[in-house]
């Protein structure tokens, strides 16, 4: 398998410096935006820790000797949220990464639902991302807090229902 390919303004220094123009920085924050949710879907990466952003390779070009600040990243995910393409968790400590966007993954879990013969029979959540049936979805492995807020966009469109103390979830067609 190939290794990530990092966009060319990962190695374009005042990248890692957020501009004073405003029309320069809107664009630099649509890059960081484009580059991160690359980054964490190449990866497999929802759940982003801010404060382990520093040293991770995805906020730190080593060759350029170049970092984006603790400030810098807490902007680039504000600007993130602000946008739809992230949610913050735990306070401001991490974000969740939306490469897809919260509709696009409630209507892959509820397909997969509907293809599995899960409709109107409740599965535990644990089942959905780490059980034998689901090892080639997108959603295997998941992060159970990343779950639950793609299943509480299904269940606000009426599609699912989350059972007992969100162990469970009850898919609907």
């Amino acid at each position: 398998m190939s290794g990530f390919t990092w966009p060319w303004e990962y190695s374009f220094p005042p990248f890692f410096t957020v501009q004073p123009n405003s029309t320069t920085r809107a664009k630099q924050m649509d890059s960081w935006t484009s580059l991160i949710c690359a980054y964490c879907q190449f990866h497999k990466i929802t759940i982003l820790n801010l404060g382990d952003a520093e040293a991770s390779d995805l906020f730190n070009n080593k060759t350029l000797k170049r970092k984006l600040s603790s400030d810098a990243v807490l902007e680039v995910a504000q600007y993130m949220t602000d946008n739809g393409k992230a949610q913050w968790l735990d306070g401001q400590n991490s974000i969740l990464v939306l490469w897809r966007s919260l509709e696009e993954w409630a209507k892959l879990l509820h397909d997969f639902a509907i293809e599995a013969g899960l409709t109107n029979s409740v599965c535990t959540l644990f089942e959905l991302v780490q059980g034998d049936d689901t090892t080639k979805e997108e959603f295997y492995g998941l992060d159970i807090r990343v779950l639950k807020v793609f299943l509480k966009c299904l269940e606000e469109q009426g599609r699912a229902e989350l059972i007992g103390d969100d162990e469970g979830v009850k898919f609907f067609v």
